[in-house]
């Protein structure tokens, strides 16, 4: 075989009629992810519905406006 006769081999078209075509089964893996997506935001807003609408306290004590935020075990400086 030589050089000539093997790029002629390569150069071929040896795809059938159906090359390049899209499958049934890319069709199918398609509507599996989308009924997948509407289905996980269908779940996302049931859960947004159950959040309060603030995270604020109701009726905070009068010291617990003071300690929000703070760190009861946190730093100490050295002295």
């Amino acid at each position: 075989m030589t050089v000539l006769s093997a790029s002629i081999i390569l150069a071929q078209n040896n795809t059938g009629p159906e090359f390049g075509k899209a499958s049934p089964v890319g069709l199918v893996i398609i509507v599996l992810l989308l009924i997948g997506t509407a289905l996980l935001v269908r779940s996302m807003n049931a859960h947004f519905k159950k959040l309060p609408a603030s995270f604020e306290p109701e009726d905070p004590t009068p010291d617990q406006a003071a300690d929000e935020g703070t760190d009861r075990g946190g730093f100490r400086p050295e002295r």
